[in-house]
């Protein structure tokens, strides 16, 4: 029910992703004469595979999540994640409040062993395909340790739904030599630098979009300036190429021509392309689709969604931090 548009955007978005995918099954969460409504206005959806979980509550964008963890109990928010935390669905997607979301899932799902702070990791695009950075605005102050386990954590889910074997993993720094940076980035390159990583040293923000890492580590400040830098620079590029195409009649005979690049231009850069960002440290799987994602870019967070699953990224996270914590011990 969150989100800028609620069911019109979630219901056809997850019916679209189930006639895709033979092998899913949602549970639709919120006001149930509204999701009918919506499913009524669907042809051919797979009722079969659709299930309707009634919530009375709805959590705004603009409550606070200690607000939204007291007093709506049965929001489809908090309905969504209980239905993770009781086995009966294996993933949440929401495009609701961001804070109350986290704050929930937290309180619901509780954080794996070891993992001080849940994060948010998100793709984003680069010459090379596309890197996965964390974290992207639930932890705005990090210490070194912090850095650490989100690197880890970012690796090993990157290793999952990317099938790349052993990710190179970068900090996010204001420069590459080692005397650059505060002492909490300092110190967790130094964690790094003696850990099982591949770890490939600082970059600074054009690295990101080079594909210089596989997974780009900074606290949530940093990360969210990042994330909503990026979609404003592909908003601006693309307005700038309507208006000098729209100039005269040359300049709009040129864009019919380059028509095929600029489609293939598009798609590469659209941020809707890459929506869906995890909640990594959780004991269970929570996807975070942008607020005024449409169609398109939710079903992408379902697809999302779907490979974490296939690929128990929070097992895998919790295997690897198990096995670190008595690598250490050891030593």
């Amino acid at each position: 029910m969150g989100g800028d548009y609620g069911p019109s955007v979630v219901v056809p978005s997850a019916v679209h992703v189930l006639k895709e995918k033979s092998e899913l099954s949602v549970i639709l969460v919120g006001d149930t004469d509204r999701i009918q409504n919506e499913l009524a206005s669907i042809k051919n959806a797979p009722h079969a595979r659709i299930e309707i979980q009634h919530a009375s509550q709805v959590v705004e964008m603009d409550d606070l999540p200690s607000q939204a963890l007291r007093n709506k109990k049965d929001s489809s928010m908090r309905v969504a994640i209980n239905l993770v935390k009781e086995g009966k669905a294996q993933a949440c997607i929401s495009a609701g409040n961001t804070g109350a979301l986290m704050a929930t899932a937290r309180f619901v799902l509780k954080t794996i062993a070891g993992v001080d702070r849940p994060a948010i990791i998100a793709s984003l695009p680069t010459i090379k395909g596309h890197t996965h950075m964390l974290d992207m605005g639930a932890n705005v102050d990090s210490s070194a340790e912090n850095l650490f386990e989100f690197a880890v954590m970012g690796s090993i889910l990157t290793s999952a739904v990317d099938n790349v074997e052993n990710p190179k993993v970068g900090v996010l720094n204001i420069g590459e030599e080692e005397i650059k940076g505060n002492e909490r980035v300092k110190e967790a390159a130094r964690l790094l630098a003696n850990s099982d990583l591949n770890y490939v040293g600082f970059v600074e923000g054009d690295d990101i979009y080079k594909g210089s890492a596989d997974v780009v580590v900074c606290d949530g400040f940093v990360g969210n300036v990042s994330l909503k830098t990026t979609e404003g620079v592909a908003q601006l590029i693309a307005h700038f190429v309507k208006q000098e195409f729209k100039k005269n009649l040359f300049t709009k005979l040129a864009a019919l021509i380059a028509m095929p690049v600029l489609s293939s231009l598009k798609k590469k850069i659209d941020p809707r392309r890459y929506n869906g960002a995890s909640f990594v440290g959780l004991q269970g799987i929570v996807i975070k689709s942008h607020g005024n994602a449409d169609n398109l870019s939710f079903a992408y967070a379902i697809r999302e969604a779907m490979v974490e699953v296939q690929m128990n990224v929070p097992q895998r996270i919790k295997n690897q931090l198990e096995s670190m914590l008595s690598a250490r011990q050891a030593s």
